[in-house]
């Protein structure tokens, strides 16, 4: 199938670039489930850019909060690109419906405040921002007759053509289970996190790093993969699977207690506390956790009127009553859980990766925009602003006529049909299990090399069953985890300090001669 644009994406990285590119272009969207699910859909907390009805805040202000808690390894460049186009993805949204939340006294945007922000500069639509930018996103996208939507396909593999050109992908229908051959001018990854290489995580089933590792198999730049952000606040119940507690919760006045009541953040950071950038609340709270023995903390918003909490967190409020615990008079029982990938594909400033024909937006992308650490709310943001960006200048990068070049259909005449799949289920609990133990909150270069050497096995086991049996999503996306999984330690390996979510016991302080991005290629 032929295409001038493909998509491997639909989140709101996949969907913006959809409805920005040229509509005399043929696109194709490939979503490996339902259009619009993935980490967006669950985003609560919402989306950072200045506004001009706060006084108080600036462009400059919202540049150093970020760059602050990047920790020394933002791109200014990128940093100023995408805050200055802050307030243009607001109107794009509120243009297409998005519903930001008001205030009821004067009826100006209810911004909110988050962890690393020194303004209140949050745009939220409730509790559910990343539903209510997702569904206008989806309907923008559903008129759009250029766009075609291949739901329930899988991508597999990229293809690269004899000039080290991007200009495809092999993906499996997984209703037909049938294995189709994509071609395209151009080809855009939009396909999210990595969430799923950890145990606990806030992450969706479908962040599985599959963009990532195609980029990296086919010899794509990847960068800073050892920044993984763990978001400190995440559910604790067995029936609360990936459940976020917004980082707004916070920023509205929620305070974090051990099981005696002792208020701990006091002991980190005396200023900011609750609010603290993510990567110094989520290891005070695993130092918290290790030192009592406590297997969780607890998150207090009872001193808040019951009716703001009903009403700011609708959805949290719901959710946190289904386990039993009404937070308008009970503490909530949090964790920290593997949360973002700051790291990913190498991009410039258009979101052109490092391979010709190819680029990048969203979380599987890596702009610079988030260096070390990532600022709150700092990923809608991006995810619009360089998905319109690449929209709006794909064309010109498109290859001429993609259907002359011989690309082989895909050959599985061979494939086994296997008797059983324990391999695959074994492999993925152990890699999740390995990557917790060993490449969490904090490191160590023991844990390290031990970590590589377990995924080096399941990497070896995963690639002989792949290149003997039929393909299925599971297999695919056991495959790209334990490719990103060996990305995060090899990353984490060659970074000797600690800077931002990379804290390593061996070397606890920062290090001015490590004052770069880590890039891997394969």
């Amino acid at each position: 199938m032929l295409y001038d644009v493909i998509i491997v994406g639909s989140g709101v990285a996949g969907l913006n670039t959809a409805r920005n590119i040229d509509p005399k272009l043929k696109v194709a969207l490939i979503t490996k489930t339902k259009i619009g699910n993935g980490s967006s859909i669950l985003a609560q907390g919402g989306i950072a850019a200045v506004s001009s009805k706060n006084e108080d805040d600036d462009f400059a202000a919202h540049i150093q909060d970020t760059l602050r808690v990047g920790a020394g390894l933002c791109h200014e460049d990128i940093v100023n690109f995408c805050v200055k186009h802050g307030p243009d993805a607001i109107k794009d949204l509120i243009k297409i419906g998005v519903d930001f939340s008001l205030r009821e006294i004067n009826h100006n945007y209810d911004l909110t405040k988050e962890g690393g922000h020194s303004h209140r500069r949050i745009y939220h639509s409730g509790d559910i921002t990343g539903e209510s930018m997702v569904q206008c996103l989806v309907a923008d996208v559903r008129k759009r007759s250029n766009v075609t939507i291949f739901e329930d396909h899988v991508a597999i593999n990229l293809i690269v053509d004899d000039a080290n050109r991007a200009c495809g992908v092999y993906a499996l229908d997984d209703n037909k289970k049938k294995i189709k051959t994509f071609m395209g001018g151009a080809l855009v990854l939009a396909t999210g996190g990595a969430g799923k290489a950890y145990l606990y995580t806030s992450n969706p089933d479908e962040a599985t790093g599959d963009g990532i590792a195609m980029a990296y198999r086919a010899g794509a730049e990847i960068s800073n993969m050892e920044f993984f952000q763990f978001h400190p606040t995440c559910l604790y119940h067995p029936d609360a699977k990936n459940f976020l507690i917004s980082e707004a919760v916070r920023g509205e006045g929620g305070v974090l207690r051990l099981k005696s009541g002792e208020r701990f953040m006091r002991k980190y950071d005396d200023k900011k506390m609750e609010l603290a950038p993510r990567d110094v609340v989520a290891r005070a709270i695993d130092k918290e956790m290790k030192r009592t023995g406590a297997d969780c903390v607890y998150l207090d918003v009872t001193d808040l009127d019951e009716n703001f909490i009903r009403n700011r967190f609708p959805n949290i409020y719901e959710r946190c009553l289904k386990i039993g615990v009404d937070m308008t008079s009970q503490w909530i029982p949090v964790v920290p859980a593997a949360h973002y990938c700051c790291g990913g594909v190498k991009v410039d400033i258009h979101g052109k990766t490092t391979m010709d024909g190819l680029f990048a937006v969203g979380e599987c992308a890596c702009t610079g925009l988030h260096g070390a650490n990532r600022l709150a709310s700092n990923s809608l943001l991006e995810a619009m602003v360089f998905s319109k960006v690449v929209g709006h200048n794909i064309k010109k990068h498109i290859s001429g006529p993609t259907g002359a070049i011989k690309i082989p259909e895909w050959e599985s005449s061979w494939a086994r049909i296997p008797e059983e799949t324990i391999l695959i289920h074994n492999n993925w609990d152990e890699l999740r299990m390995t990557m917790w133990n060993n490449v969490g909150i904090v490191r160590s270069l023991d844990r390290l090399r031990n970590a590589l050497k377990r995924i080096e096995i399941i990497k070896a086991e995963t690639e002989s069953y792949y290149w003997r049996y039929e393909l299925t999503k599971d297999l695919i996306e056991l495959r790209n985890i334990v490719t990103v999984a060996e990305t995060i330690v090899v990353s984490a390996m060659s970074r000797k300090e600690s800077r931002g979510l990379h804290y390593i016991n061996n070397f606890p302080d920062p290090d001015e001669s490590f004052l770069r991005d880590t890039i891997l290629k394969k």
